[in-house]
């Protein structure tokens, strides 16, 4: 295939991509938003709420190391696809279960757990495809376009869900759902996962040894990469303190301001739109040039917002401005994290080989979901037991120390080999100067 059709072809991959994307990550809101409020219509127990939502993280968390290692061995199309006819097969055996003996508490856990397994295994074959997908000075844009379908689906999702839920019988919720995830395999049946694959003229090697050697193998990798080996641990780190937000917000808002639940929905919804705006910011603009450096920024500026959540604590405002400070907080949470999150993307699928990005990912995603009930953990025992301005003040100083010495300069310059050059560059003109 000559350049020119496979910028072509990269061009509908993009926005296949896009398409695709958003269609299962509003089915997955969707989903989510119709069970919860099943179930709490049903239980109106709490705790069975959070059952389904441990159900969700766990799975997520023990099998992401192994869906990499997968990814890593056998093609990715076919894994993508597996796995969404897996997604298309569960929702349909619950429908399914739900004429026959209607639906049932146990009967959603089940579900929510093969439903797991099976976006797992989708998502890091995904995530580890894109730069086999488009062509690289287009990167940016795929990372931008799913930031973006991620926005829509957080703003949509609880939306289309709450208004499905309540004017559709269960069975046709369902039915709606199965029909979205059908039309999201169709579409990635048609994409060329090995478009940019740099090892298209071979096949990729198939290596003789356990599923544990292969995991090692991923770490080993890691150290020969030291700045991929510093961000995951920013981003370990990060994604365990920002759980000072998520928990603490709606406590704040809730148990100490007295905001109206009404405003409340609004300020929570304020982070989604920065996402929104911010994504198509990014998918408008012109490539990063440092990545790595740009993400530092963005971080250090969400670290300081952390303690900025505390000045209402401090300084008594009125309901009305204490909205539109929180809302304001928000959006500027959700813009940084696109801000933070596209950049970083788009360095990990140039910096990792494509032979370990499964591994690679599926360690992240390993992270990040094990980080989220273990902070919201301790930060639910810390709200209880210390004034919560404290905690964001703390968590906030801490955030930054954890970028300031994970992402030094010394390591920002591993990364980008021209911050170095700049740097010699300038100390040989004052020392010109002097």
């Amino acid at each position: 295939m000559n350049e020119s059709a496979k910028l072509k072809r990269a061009t509908y991959h993009l926005y296949t991509f896009l398409v695709s994307k958003m269609i299962s990550s509003l089915g997955a809101n969707v989903y989510a938003f119709g069970m919860s409020l099943f179930i709490l219509s049903i239980t109106g127990s709490a705790l069975s709420f959070a059952a389904n939502l441990i159900f969700s993280i766990v799975p997520r968390t023990i099998l992401s190391p192994i869906a990499g290692i997968i990814v890593d061995r056998f093609p990715r199309k076919a894994i993508v696809l597996i796995g969404q006819a897996g997604t298309v097969l569960t929702i349909s055996g619950l429908l399914i279960y739900s004429l026959i003996f209607g639906l049932s508490i146990p009967a959603i856990y089940v579900t929510t757990v093969f439903y797991s397994i099976c976006s797992t295994f989708t998502g890091i074959a995904f995530t580890a495809s894109i730069a086999n997908l488009v062509d690289e000075e287009r990167l940016q844009k795929a990372m931008s376009f799913n930031q973006l379908s991620l926005s829509i689906a957080g703003i949509g999702g609880p939306i289309v869900g709450g208004m499905l839920f309540g004017l559709l019988p269960i069975e046709l919720f369902l039915v709606i759902n199965i029909v979205a995830y059908g039309t999201a395999f169709f579409l990635e049946s048609t994409m060329n996962f090995k478009l940019y694959s740099k090892d298209q003229e071979q096949p990729r090697e198939q290596k003789e040894e356990s599923m544990i050697g292969s995991f090692k193998e991923g770490f080993a990798y890691l150290k020969t990469k030291q700045v991929i080996a510093n961000l995951l641990w920013v981003l370990l780190l990060l994604n365990m303190f920002f759980t000072a937000v998520n928990v603490g917000i709606s406590f704040i808002l809730v148990e100490k301001l007295k905001m109206d639940y009404t405003l409340i929905g609004f300020v929570e919804a304020g982070a989604a739109i920065g996402m929104l705006v911010f994504s198509i910011y990014f998918a408008a603009r012109s490539n990063v040039k440092y990545p790595l450096l740009f993400s530092k920024r963005s971080i250090l500026g969400m670290s300081i917002l952390v303690s900025a959540i505390s000045i209402p604590l401090l300084i008594a405002f009125s309901s009305g401005v204490n909205f539109v400070y929180f809302f304001i907080v928000m959006f500027l949470f959700g813009s940084l994290g696109v801000l933070t999150n596209t950049p970083i993307g788009v360095l990990l699928q140039k910096e990792v080989d494509e032979n370990y990005r499964g591994r690679i990912f599926g360690i992240l995603e390993m992270m990040a979901m094990g980080m989220m009930p273990l902070g919201s953990l301790i930060f639910g025992i810390l709200y209880d037991l210390v004034p919560a301005e404290y905690i964001l003040i703390i968590s906030s100083i801490t955030l930054i120390i954890i970028v300031l010495v994970f992402l030094r300069r010394s390591v920002l310059e591993i990364a980008h080999p021209e911050l170095k050059a700049k740097r010699m560059e300038k100390l040989k003109t004052l020392e010109a100067v002097k």
